[in-house]
């Protein structure tokens, strides 16, 4: 199950659109949704995790924990509006299309892609822009 929860006064306007496309990009590859927790936050509560949990002392616009078993997806995966929105500033693109993109990001550290090295960060943003247009809204 796709859950939202919100730690600050953002929230999704349309979470089962989200929701369903989340669930699509888990089937296009290959694997299969279990518990996946997104919470929605602000930059000093993913800072704290940050040092907390990883022991590092940065602001970061995603942080994921990923407690998947073979093919099953689980996990809490923590954004920062206000660092996506800095980003989206920054690139030059909407707010959606980068929440789009970190929350992409997040379910595919979970089906195995990484992004520490330059080649794997490469495919990393393909697969992601892949995933984007992914996103369909029902009317």
């Amino acid at each position: 199950m796709i859950s939202f929860n919100y730690e600050t006064d953002f929230e999704l306007s349309n979470e089962s659109d989200y929701a369903s496309w989340i669930q699509n990009i888990i089937v296009s590859e290959n694997k299969e949704e279990g518990d996946i927790n997104y919470i929605f936050c602000d930059d000093e509560y993913l800072h704290k995790i940050n040092v907390e949990y990883l022991n590092h002392d940065t602001l970061t616009d995603i942080i994921s924990f990923d407690y998947s078993e073979g093919n099953f997806l689980h996990g809490d995966i923590f954004i920062s509006i206000v660092r996506v929105a800095e980003n989206a500033k920054e690139f030059n693109v909407s707010l959606e299309n980068e929440l789009k993109r970190v929350m992409a990001h997040g379910v595919l550290h979970y089906c195995g892609y990484k992004d520490k090295s330059e080649q794997d960060e490469l495919l990393m943003r393909q697969k992601e822009d892949e995933k984007i247009k992914m996103f369909h809204v029902e009317h």
